[in-house]
């Protein structure tokens, strides 16, 4: 395996494109090589050559945007089994197009979407269009009711990380989130989570669902980041955390985001009311509410900007929830 990034020369590249995975058609040459956007887990490029641009994918056995993570490097598989499932019934509406998928190295090559922008800009404008809304329960519809491709991967390693990120390390001491560091005071708002020990149990029965197998495709990380805009279309990416479970989950996850992008709990209802499969009304809450907590005082923090006064009231809305 060769490991490529934005530092791979033009050179190199092209040689590796061309000669190691035969993608390159003759006669191609690759004239550019940048990022499209910010990657999370996986090195993401944009190549760009005289007949054609493209996205490249490749895992790591560690998470990109933090290496001292480790992450399970077949991930790449998982991408690959969901956007074959999506587009095997025609949903290609949602989903970017797989060009060229090779499990020894660790590469998914997808069609370009353009001019893309993910969706995280809402949580300083603090607005989601209802046209964008009623699309991304659409796109829910589509994954949540998707048949899955034979031997679907279980995705465990990957259930592991999430599972400790979301439902335990937000909520144990001396779990070495310097908070503080990202804004003072934030520590405190988290001292007052941490010491309530009903709300650390009832998290743990939630987590423990969370990792059971359920019976629908889930996206497993539906959230802004998640969402791309190209050219007046929505799309959506980066199903590395995929796996068959509740759907719950990606509903709370979408509720919890939009909740905390607009300060508009009614998302909830409106989720509600605009999803038509059968959910478990409270553990799609809790869902909700843990991911409110763990955006705010875990690891995994939001381009946003928020006073101490607006992080405490969503806590306290998402604690609210959990326990109701």
């Amino acid at each position: 395996m060769k490991y490529i990034d934005i530092n791979t020369s033009i050179v190199e590249m092209q040689t590796y494109l061309q000669e190691k995975i035969y993608f390159l058609n003759k006669n191609e040459q690759i004239t550019i090589i940048e990022r499209p956007g910010e990657g999370n887990m996986n090195v993401v490029l944009r190549v760009k050559t005289t007949q054609r641009s493209f996205i490249v994918k490749q895992s790591r056995p560690y998470v990109e945007k933090f290496p001292t993570i480790k992450a399970p490097i077949n991930r790449i598989e998982v991408e690959n089994k969901f956007y074959s499932s999506m587009l095997k019934d025609n949903n290609f509406k949602y989903f970017p197009k797989i060009l060229y998928y090779n499990f020894d190295e660790k590469l998914i090559i997808q069609m370009d979407l353009g001019n893309r922008m993910n969706m995280t800009s809402i949580y300083n404008s603090s607005l989601l269009i209802e046209e964008d809304f009623l699309e991304l329960i659409n796109a829910l519809i589509v994954i949540h009711n998707s048949k899955a491709e034979k031997n679907y991967p279980k995705n465990r390693s990957l259930k592991k990380i999430n599972h400790q990120h979301i439902f335990i390390l937000p909520f144990i001491e001396k779990n070495g989130f310097l908070l503080n560091d990202i804004q003072s005071g934030l520590e405190v708002i988290a001292d007052r989570v941490i010491k309530n020990k009903t709300l650390a149990s009832k998290v743990i029965d939630v987590g423990n669902k969370y990792l059971e197998i359920g019976k629908n495709i889930i996206h497993g990380d539906f959230y802004p980041g998640s969402w791309i805009k190209s050219n007046g279309n929505l799309y959506v990416i980066d199903p590395e955390f995929s796996f068959i479970g509740r759907l719950e989950f990606d509903l709370g996850v979408m509720a919890a985001h939009l909740i905390i992008a607009t300060s508009d709990i009614s998302y909830i209802d409106k989720i509600e009311k605009q999803y038509p499969n059968t959910i478990n009304v409270k553990l799609f809450h809790q869902f909700t509410g843990i991911e409110i907590i763990r955006r705010i005082i875990g690891i995994a923090q939001l381009p946003m900007v928020r006073t101490l006064l607006e992080k405490e009231k969503l806590v306290k809305f998402a604690e609210k929830i959990i326990l109701n």
